[in-house]
C-alpha cells in the first residue's frame, strides 16, 4: 500500500507556497492554511487521500473579510459619496474580474492544485477560479495572522485598483448604461437573449446574444447565469463605438 502525503504536508507543496509568501512579505505561522486556499474541488473529488477539503467551503468568511475591509475603506475615503454610489464602487472592487486581474498579476495560478485535464492553461487561467482564490487566500491570512495582516494584504494589491476602477466607469451599472446609449442613439431598449447552455449541469458554459430591434448587437460566452446580462451589457458598452444599426 502506498501511502501519499497530503497536500497540506507535501515537501514540494509547502516549499512552493513558502516562496509565495517571502515574495509577497507575509510572515506565515501556519503553512497549511495557505496551500488549502489554493485546492480546486476537482483534484477533491478525485484524489481526496491527497486534498481531502477544497477551497470553496471558505467562501462564508472570505467574502465578509473582503467587503468588511474595502466598506471601511471607501466609507473614509469618500465621505462625499452617497450610500448608493459607494455600494457600486465597492461591487466592481470585488467583482470576480477584477480580483481575477489581481490574481493573475500575483501568478496564483502557478499554485493551484488542480486535476487531469483542468491543468490545461485555459482552465489554470479562468477568472472565476482566480478570483475564488484569491479570496480564499484572503482567508488565510486572516485566520493565520488576524484581520490586520489581511487588511494590509487588501490595500497593498486589491484596493489599488480602485484607481482604474473610476477613471474607467467600471462602477458604473452597465445595464443601464447600454440602455441609456440604445436609447439616445437608436429611440429602443436592448433586449437579452440566452442563445445556448453548453456542458453538464455542475459547469455550464451560456451563450448571450442582446438585441436592438432584431439586430444582434453582441455575443457574450461565460459560465455565470447569475451575471451574464451584467457582463454582456459590459461588454457592449465597452465596444459601443462599432455598433451599427
Amino acid at each position: 500500500m502506498v501511502i501519499v502525503k497530503k497536500a497540506i504536508e507535501h515537501p514540494d507543496v509547502i516549499e512552493k507556497v513558502t516562496s509565495l509568501l517571502k515574495k509577497l512579505e507575509i510572515n506565515f505561522n501556519m503553512i497549511s492554511y495557505y496551500i488549502h486556499s489554493f485546492i480546486h474541488r476537482s483534484i477533491v473529488n478525485e484524489r481526496p487521500d491527497f486534498a481531502p477539503e477544497h477551497n470553496e467551503r471558505l467562501e462564508f468568511l472570505w467574502d465578509s473579510v473582503l467587503e468588511l475591509v474595502i466598506t471601511d475603506n471607501l466609507y473614509n475615503d469618500f465621505i462625499d459619496k452617497t450610500e448608493w454610489e459607494l455600494t457600486d464602487i465597492r461591487s466592481a472592487l470585488v467583482r470576480w474580474r477584477n480580483l481575477a486581474k489581481v490574481s493573475r498579476d500575483l501568478w496564483f495560478s502557478e499554485f493551484l492544485l488542480l486535476w487531469k485535464w483542468e491543468e490545461l492553461w485555459w482552465w489554470r487561467d479562468s477568472d472565476y477560479l482566480l478570483a475564488n482564490t484569491l479570496e480564499a487566500f484572503i482567508w488565510a491570512i486572516y485566520i493565520d495572522l488576524w484581520i490586520e495582516n489581511a487588511k494590509n494584504f487588501i490595500n497593498k494589491f486589491i484596493y489599488p485598483t480602485l484607481k482604474e476602477i473610476l477613471e474607467n466607469n467600471y462602477f458604473k451599472d452597465f445595464k443601464s448604461l447600454i440602455q441609456e446609449y440604445a436609447q439616445a442613439e437608436f429611440d429602443i431598449t436592448p433586449t437579452y437573449e440566452v442563445l445556448l447552455e453548453e456542458w453538464p449541469d455542475h459547469d455550464k458554459n451560456f451563450k448571450v446574444w442582446i438585441y436592438i430591434w432584431d439586430k444582434l448587437i453582441w455575443t457574450w460566452s461565460g459560465s455565470s447565469k447569475k451575471k451574464w446580462q451584467e457582463q454582456a451589457a459590459k461588454d457592449a458598452y465597452e465596444k459601443r463605438d462599432s455598433i451599427i444599426i
